[in-house]
């Protein structure tokens, strides 16, 4: 029988799991901004993203019902977005919780974002790989908003709810 101390994986120490989770970040960021998928990128879109939704008769009053102060928000929104891209872990929150509060959000509410975010993404298109790959982080995040909404409110039947999302 062969000793279980050999068997046995050292665990890493915390600075050796900070030190690998810096790296992955940093990985993360470097492949990103590669595709020209930069921090400066990050906060033009999404300041001309929100723009867009501010004035959208669909998503707008949706949004002015619940931001106050939009400096805030936008600073959160560019967090959470570097958080997304370049892994950076600066994002603290729950975006799910903020949506199932919302009454009335379905499908329609997604497909739309998603239209206007897509547009938004081909007006400063650094590369078609930038374009596809937040893209289809958007559609990801979408969908999993939507199906959590749909699952609170449907049980299990709402487990399939952002299939018919657009893509790009």
């Amino acid at each position: 029988m062969a000793n279980s101390a050999n068997n046995e994986q050292q665990v890493p120490s915390a600075a050796e799991r900070r030190a690998h989770i810096e790296a992955l970040r940093e990985r993360k960021r470097t492949e990103a901004e590669a595709i020209g998928v930069d921090a400066e990128y990050i906060s033009s879109f999404v300041e001309r993203f929100y723009g867009k939704i501010r004035k959208d008769e669909l998503l707008g009053p949706i949004f002015a019902e619940r931001i106050g102060d939009w400096a805030k928000h936008l600073d959160r929104m560019k967090g959470f977005w570097r958080s997304v891209l370049h892994a950076s872990g600066e994002f603290a929150g729950n975006p799910m919780i903020k949506h199932i509060a919302i009454p009335g959000l379905e499908e329609r509410h997604f497909a739309h974002w998603l239209q206007l975010f897509y547009a938004t993404l081909r007006e400063e298109e650094p590369q078609t790989e930038a374009t596809q790959e937040v893209a289809n982080r958007a559609r990801m995040i979408a969908d999993s908003l939507l199906t959590g909404i749909a699952t609170q409110r449907k049980g299990l039947a709402g487990a399939r709810a952002g299939e018919k999302l657009p893509k790009l």
